[in-house]
Order: C-alpha cells, then structure tokens, then sequence
C-alpha cells in the first residue's frame, strides 16, 4: 500500500473511483466551455450560410462586442442592477431580518422564516407571473393598494422595479446567512457590550461586524456572481423597454438566439466569465488577507 493512500485502495482503484465523477464535469463544464471558446472564433450563425460554412475570424466578435455600445450600456446596467439589488439590497435587507429575527420568539421567528423563504424556492415563472399580477397597470395589485391607478410600472419604472423583484426573490440567502453568523458571534461579547452600555449602533460596530466579515464577503461574493448572471428579470420585461432592462444575460440571449449571431454570442458569454472570475478574485483575496 501506497504511503500516501490512507484508504488503501491503489491508485487505479481511486481512479476508477473519482472516474465517473471527472467524466461529468468532463461532459458539463470542460467540453462546453471549449466549445465556447471555438464558437467565439467564427461567424457562427443559426442560419444561412454562416450555420452550414462557419468561418474562423479571431478576436474579431470580441473586439466588435467591446466597441459596441449596446454592449457598453448593458454592462453598465447590469452594475447597477447588481449594486443596488445585490450588495445593497439583500444584503441590507438580509441582515436587518437576521437581526430582528434574533429577538423574535422561537415560532415567530419561524413563521419569519418560512415567509422568506417562500420568496426563495418558488419557481421564477411563477415568481415573474405573481410580479406582472402586482405591477399590472389595470388591475394591479400595487396600484390598488397605493390608489395609482393606471400606474405602467413596468414601463414607467422599469429598472426599480427589477432591482425590488430581485431583492425580493433573494433576499432569503443573505437572511439565512447572517442568522447562521449572529448565532456564531459568542453571547459574552453581547452581554459584555450591555453591561458597558453600549448601544444598537455600537454594538453591531464594535460586536458584530467584527466577527462576521467574514460571512459578509462570502455573502457578497456569492449573491453578486448569483446576480451578475441573473436571467430571471427576461419574465417580467423582456429587457425593455426599449433596451432599459436589457442586462447582460438578457443581451447576450438577444444576440446568441434571437439575433442568431452563435459566435458573437458565445465571445460575450467568455466575456462574462471573465468578469465573474475577476470579482470572485477580488473577494477570495480579501478573504485570505482577513485570516492571520
């Protein structure tokens, strides 16, 4: 038996072991990702010429895609959209119901809970036809309960009410998260703090932020990749109007099926992968500068 194979298997036994699992990832992840690589290259298209003789071009579909500015205002508009629904939105909104959830009673707490996450694991179809039923510009939810009527949120308000639907749908991660942190901050610094007089603020500057950032930059990091590649918001307005929806998945699903530009399409999805690497970098070092 090998030293370094404490389960004594032998190292083509531990092959054949790890072999289906490898042939998977294989299969979804290497395969695809090659192949996006190679239709990033050409002109392929869904149909006409370009789909039965694609040609090579290079990096031509990426230099159009950096120079056009339907591209540009997308990704602008998905910062934004993941700024202000993501790292403010449910992670504010994430927190404050972990907070007040701490002090609630057990079955209150629960019932919280539960509410929250309905918002979590409800299918997105159902999801965007229950937020069409709420923003109906006749009859309309919203518009009832506030007396707009004929109120065109979806027109009027398109990006807010995006950003809102986004929130709702996953602020429930971000919540069961920081309930998970608070319970891991010791109840001695929370007494210690009461005992010194120190207040709400205080206490969470100088308590508990302290001891969960490190949950707070996992957290952000796995809701920003979560929403910077988020396509859910197409089932509610398409990515109009006019374009003002039209973040960056939603683009690259016009430009790869709808405008049936395959080789453009998969250049912008590289792109997008290569942006969620940086930030996924960005957090992991803050992560690793944060342990001793």
């Amino acid at each position: 038996m090998d030293d370094g194979d404490a389960a004594g298997l032998g190292r083509w036994r531990a092959t054949g072991f790890v072999a289906p699992a490898l042939l998977v990832v294989a299969v979804f992840l290497v395969f695809p990702a090659i192949w996006t690589l190679y239709l990033g290259l050409t002109n392929w298209r869904l149909t006409g010429l370009a789909a039965a003789e694609p040609e090579f071009v290079g990096t031509e579909n990426y230099t159009d895609a950096l120079s056009d500015p339907a591209f540009r205002n997308s990704l602008l508009l998905t910062l934004a959209f993941v700024f202000f629904s993501a790292i403010v939105g449910q992670s504010i909104l994430g927190f404050a119901l972990a907070w007040t959830a701490r002090r609630l009673r057990p079955a209150v707490r629960s019932v919280l809970e539960t509410v929250v996450l309905l918002a979590w694991i409800i299918p997105a179809s159902v999801v965007a036809f229950l937020w069409l039923a709420l923003l109906d510009r006749r009859e309309g939810t919203l518009n009832a309960l506030l007396g707009t009527d004929g109120t065109a949120w979806l027109l009027e308000y398109p990006m807010q009410s995006i950003i809102v639907f986004n929130i709702w749908n996953g602020t429930a991660f971000s919540m069961l998260l920081f309930s998970s942190a608070l319970a891991s901050v010791p109840p001695s610094q929370f007494e210690t703090a009461r005992m010194a007089g120190a207040g709400t603020f205080a206490t969470l500057r100088d308590v508990v932020l302290p001891n969960i950032r490190g949950h707070i930059l996992t957290n952000t990091l796995l809701i920003t990749l979560w929403t910077f590649n988020v396509f859910a918001p197409y089932l509610i307005t398409a990515g109009g109007p006019q374009g003002r929806t039209e973040i960056l998945g939603i683009y690259i699903y016009r430009v790869a099926l709808r405008d049936g530009a395959l080789g453009e399409g998969a250049a912008l999805s590289l792109i997008m992968i290569i942006i969620n690497l940086i930030v996924a970098s960005v957090y992991l070092r803050l992560l690793r500068e944060r342990r001793p």
